[in-house]
Protein backbone atom coordinates (compact mmCIF):
# COMPACT_ATOMS: atom_id res chain seq x y z
CA UNK A 1 0.00 0.00 0.00
CA UNK A 2 1.11 3.63 -0.82
CA UNK A 3 2.19 6.23 1.98
CA UNK A 4 0.76 9.88 1.41
CA UNK A 5 2.34 13.01 -0.69
CA UNK A 6 6.30 12.25 0.38
CA UNK A 7 5.83 8.60 -1.64
CA UNK A 8 3.88 10.28 -4.51
CA UNK A 9 6.41 8.70 -6.73
CA UNK A 10 5.71 5.41 -4.80
CA UNK A 11 2.28 5.67 -6.03
CA UNK A 12 3.47 6.95 -9.19
CA UNK A 13 5.83 3.50 -9.58
CA UNK A 14 2.75 1.32 -8.67
CA UNK A 15 1.11 2.88 -11.32
CA UNK A 16 4.34 3.56 -13.61
CA UNK A 17 5.73 0.03 -12.61
CA UNK A 18 3.08 -1.60 -12.67
CA UNK A 19 2.41 -0.55 -16.01
CA UNK A 20 3.99 -2.03 -19.16
CA UNK A 21 4.85 -1.55 -22.80
CA UNK A 22 1.12 -2.71 -23.78
CA UNK A 23 -0.70 0.26 -25.35
CA UNK A 24 -0.20 2.98 -27.23
CA UNK A 25 1.74 6.78 -26.83
CA UNK A 26 -0.49 9.19 -24.88
CA UNK A 27 -2.68 11.08 -26.64
CA UNK A 28 -2.10 15.04 -26.24
CA UNK A 29 -4.47 16.16 -23.07
CA UNK A 30 -7.50 18.18 -24.01
CA UNK A 31 -7.99 21.67 -22.89
CA UNK A 32 -10.72 22.96 -20.87
CA UNK A 33 -13.34 24.15 -22.98
CA UNK A 34 -14.17 27.47 -21.63
CA UNK A 35 -16.74 29.89 -23.18
CA UNK A 36 -18.06 33.66 -21.60
CA UNK A 37 -21.65 32.20 -21.82
CA UNK A 38 -20.86 28.90 -20.11
CA UNK A 39 -22.70 28.18 -16.81
CA UNK A 40 -20.68 27.52 -13.51
CA UNK A 41 -21.56 24.11 -14.13
CA UNK A 42 -20.77 23.74 -17.40
CA UNK A 43 -17.53 24.85 -16.88
CA UNK A 44 -17.27 22.49 -13.80
CA UNK A 45 -18.07 19.70 -15.75
CA UNK A 46 -15.40 20.65 -18.62
CA UNK A 47 -12.64 20.72 -16.32
CA UNK A 48 -13.48 17.62 -14.80
CA UNK A 49 -13.55 16.09 -18.16
CA UNK A 50 -10.29 17.59 -19.46
CA UNK A 51 -8.43 16.12 -16.32
CA UNK A 52 -10.02 12.54 -16.95
CA UNK A 53 -8.55 12.76 -20.35
CA UNK A 54 -5.38 13.85 -18.62
CA UNK A 55 -5.58 11.23 -15.99
CA UNK A 56 -6.33 8.39 -18.80
CA UNK A 57 -3.37 9.79 -21.05
CA UNK A 58 -1.08 9.65 -18.29
CA UNK A 59 -1.77 5.77 -17.54
CA UNK A 60 -1.42 5.08 -21.21
CA UNK A 61 1.69 6.81 -21.08
CA UNK A 62 3.05 4.63 -17.85
CA UNK A 63 2.07 1.60 -19.75
CA UNK A 64 3.93 2.36 -23.00
CA UNK A 65 6.98 2.87 -21.08
CA UNK A 66 9.74 0.23 -21.80
CA UNK A 67 12.11 1.07 -19.10
CA UNK A 68 15.04 -0.48 -21.65
CA UNK A 69 13.95 2.41 -23.99
CA UNK A 70 14.43 6.10 -21.84
CA UNK A 71 12.33 7.62 -24.86
CA UNK A 72 9.51 6.07 -24.12
CA UNK A 73 9.34 8.14 -20.61
CA UNK A 74 8.83 11.38 -22.52
CA UNK A 75 5.27 10.83 -22.58
CA UNK A 76 5.06 10.44 -19.22
CA UNK A 77 7.36 13.27 -18.19
CA UNK A 78 5.23 15.89 -20.84
CA UNK A 79 1.77 14.56 -18.90
CA UNK A 80 3.63 15.46 -15.32
CA UNK A 81 4.52 18.45 -13.39
CA UNK A 82 6.45 19.88 -10.43
CA UNK A 83 7.28 17.11 -7.86
CA UNK A 84 5.73 14.33 -9.65
CA UNK A 85 7.79 15.03 -13.02
CA UNK A 86 11.22 15.37 -10.89
CA UNK A 87 10.08 11.98 -9.00
CA UNK A 88 8.85 10.22 -11.70
CA UNK A 89 12.29 11.17 -13.68
CA UNK A 90 14.26 9.74 -11.11
CA UNK A 91 12.93 6.57 -10.45
CA UNK A 92 12.17 5.69 -13.81
CA UNK A 93 16.68 6.61 -14.83
CA UNK A 94 16.75 4.35 -11.51
CA UNK A 95 14.76 1.53 -12.54
CA UNK A 96 16.42 1.50 -15.93
CA UNK A 97 19.95 1.58 -14.30
CA UNK A 98 18.87 -1.43 -11.95
CA UNK A 99 17.68 -3.25 -15.24
CA UNK A 100 14.45 -3.91 -14.11
CA UNK A 101 11.67 -4.87 -16.96
CA UNK A 102 7.89 -4.59 -16.15
CA UNK A 103 5.05 -7.18 -17.00
CA UNK A 104 1.54 -6.65 -18.23
CA UNK A 105 -0.62 -3.24 -18.12
CA UNK A 106 -2.78 -1.83 -15.57
CA UNK A 107 -6.11 -0.32 -16.47
CA UNK A 108 -8.56 2.57 -14.79
CA UNK A 109 -11.99 0.82 -13.57
CA UNK A 110 -13.36 4.11 -12.11
CA UNK A 111 -12.98 8.10 -12.15
CA UNK A 112 -14.76 10.33 -10.50
CA UNK A 113 -14.23 13.91 -9.50
CA UNK A 114 -14.11 14.80 -5.98
CA UNK A 115 -14.04 18.70 -6.15
CA UNK A 116 -10.93 21.24 -6.56
CA UNK A 117 -7.72 20.71 -4.29
CA UNK A 118 -5.36 24.17 -4.15
CA UNK A 119 -4.00 23.51 -7.03
CA UNK A 120 -6.22 21.99 -9.55
CA UNK A 121 -8.92 19.03 -9.86
CA UNK A 122 -9.04 16.31 -7.87
CA UNK A 123 -10.04 12.81 -9.04
CA UNK A 124 -10.92 9.67 -7.32
CA UNK A 125 -8.98 6.80 -9.15
CA UNK A 126 -9.47 2.72 -8.82
CA UNK A 127 -7.35 1.66 -10.85
CA UNK A 128 -6.47 -2.41 -11.84
CA UNK A 129 -2.75 -3.18 -11.20
CA UNK A 130 -3.18 -7.37 -10.82
CA UNK A 131 -2.03 -7.87 -14.45
CA UNK A 132 1.68 -6.02 -13.47
CA UNK A 133 4.40 -7.13 -12.60
CA UNK A 134 7.90 -5.76 -11.66
CA UNK A 135 10.96 -7.87 -12.16
CA UNK A 136 14.51 -6.78 -11.56
CA UNK A 137 17.36 -7.76 -13.55
CA UNK A 138 17.64 -11.32 -12.06
CA UNK A 139 14.34 -12.02 -13.11
CA UNK A 140 13.04 -11.66 -9.67
CA UNK A 141 9.99 -10.51 -8.52
CA UNK A 142 10.28 -7.13 -6.85
CA UNK A 143 6.29 -6.48 -6.88
CA UNK A 144 4.92 -7.06 -3.50
CA UNK A 145 2.88 -10.64 -3.47
CA UNK A 146 0.12 -8.56 -1.02
CA UNK A 147 -0.29 -5.93 -2.66
CA UNK A 148 -3.96 -4.84 -3.70
CA UNK A 149 -4.81 -5.71 -7.33
CA UNK A 150 -7.07 -2.33 -7.59
CA UNK A 151 -5.44 0.53 -6.13
CA UNK A 152 -7.51 3.49 -4.62
CA UNK A 153 -5.78 6.68 -5.46
CA UNK A 154 -6.94 10.37 -5.31
CA UNK A 155 -4.74 12.29 -8.66
CA UNK A 156 -4.49 15.73 -8.90
CA UNK A 157 -4.47 17.55 -12.62
CA UNK A 158 -3.48 21.11 -13.12
CA UNK A 159 -5.40 22.30 -16.10
CA UNK A 160 -4.25 25.66 -18.27
CA UNK A 161 -5.51 27.24 -21.25
CA UNK A 162 -3.83 24.36 -23.56
CA UNK A 163 -2.42 21.54 -21.45
CA UNK A 164 -3.78 19.43 -18.35
CA UNK A 165 -0.73 18.08 -16.25
CA UNK A 166 -0.78 15.59 -13.36
CA UNK A 167 0.60 16.79 -10.26
CA UNK A 168 -0.03 14.25 -8.06
CA UNK A 169 -1.27 10.90 -7.41
CA UNK A 170 -1.49 9.46 -3.88
CA UNK A 171 -3.16 6.78 -1.95
CA UNK A 172 -6.35 7.53 -0.39
CA UNK A 173 -8.79 5.70 2.73
CA UNK A 174 -12.17 7.71 2.01
CA UNK A 175 -14.34 8.16 -1.40
CA UNK A 176 -15.60 5.63 -3.67
CA UNK A 177 -15.00 2.58 -3.17
CA UNK A 178 -12.96 0.24 -5.57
Amino acid sequence: MFVRRRHAVAALVAALLLTSGCGSPASPPASPMTTTTASPADSDAAAFAAAEETYRAYVEALNAVDLADPSTFEPVYALTTGELRDETEARLLEMRDKGWRVEGYSDIRSISPTGWSSTGVDLSVCLDVHRVLVRDSSDAPVTSGDRSPVQKLTATVVLSEDAGLVEGVTAREEGPAC
